[in-house]
């Protein structure tokens, strides 16, 4: 078996705040500790299930470097630094009969979701086909492109009902409830990693959801600003919709997701 672990750090346990997610300050190195104990925990399940696994951790937070390599379980690799490909995801493309999306948030909007975003703060909405996705619903499409099904999604409640309203039958494990947007009921740091291992134990048992969108696609994406759209409109093919609404129409799901990444890019650069 091969399992392929995306992490990410605002839904592990413990965090609240936006500096536990930024380099350069001493919450910061205490929250990537968390970070990759959780994923560690996630491989220990695995290996629980399957003792002849194959593991592939994929760091997934800002600068994609934030797991601290010699605390991460041992009989794992790890995917680590930036630029890649698919981002988040990159590396799922290489063959593996499960996903798990370990630490992960709401999408953009979710009020009782800790630090709720989607990619950027830029980025207000992004929706394929009508329908509104996250960074959970968009990297599961991804896995579902190259016939990965994700079988364990943990963080906090609203994950697990965002995952249950857009995914169904993916597991999830909660670690924490949010109180708004910057504060949590969270579960001791141990429970949550001794939880997140029985539970991708749990996960391999089941089929999970491959989650695959079919082309062509509609995408539609809302910015913060009406000058990130004036910034975007130099993707060919990108047409303004409103004043901070932009559409693309796309050939396939990967296409979407790339230009998704580009227009989070081109959002971030100074105007």
């Amino acid at each position: 078996m091969r399992v392929f672990i995306s992490v990410d750090i605002e839904g592990v346990a413990g965090v609240v705040g936006r500096e536990e997610g930024q380099n350069g300050n001493p919450e910061y190195e205490r929250a990537r500790r968390l970070m990759t104990a959780e994923a560690s925990a996630a491989v220990a399940g695995v290996f629980d299930a399957d003792p002849l696994a194959e593991v592939t951790v994929a760091d997934a937070h800002g600068t994609f470097r934030n797991i601290i390599p010699e605390l991460l379980d041992r009989r794992a690799r790890l995917v680590r630094g930036k630029p890649r490909q698919l981002a988040m995801i990159d590396g799922v493309q290489g063959g593996f009969d499960a996903a798990f999306f370990v630490g992960y948030h709401g999408r953009a909007g979710t009020g009782d979701s800790i630090l709720s975003h989607t990619f950027t703060g830029t980025l207000a909405d992004v929706r394929i086909n009508g329908r509104s996705f996250g960074e959970i619903g968009l990297n599961a499409a991804v896995a579902g492109a190259f016939g990965v099904p994700l079988k364990l999604v943990t963080g906090d409640r609203s994950v697990a009902e965002e995952v249950a309203d857009l995914l169904g039958e993916v597991d999830t494990v909660v670690v924490k409830n949010g109180v708004g947007q910057l504060a949590a009921d969270s579960l001791h740091p141990a429970a949550a990693c001794d939880a997140i291992r029985a539970g991708a134990t749990a996960a391999l048992e089941r089929a999970g959801r491959l989650f695959q969108v079919e082309g062509p696609v509609e995408l539609e994406v809302d910015v913060s600003l009406p000058a990130y759209v004036d910034q975007a409109l130099i993707i060919p093919g990108i047409t303004r919709l409103g004043g901070r609404t932009l559409g693309y129409s796309a050939p396939d799901y990967l296409t979407a997701y790339r230009i998704v990444r580009l227009v989070g890019a081109l959002s971030g650069l100074p105007l």
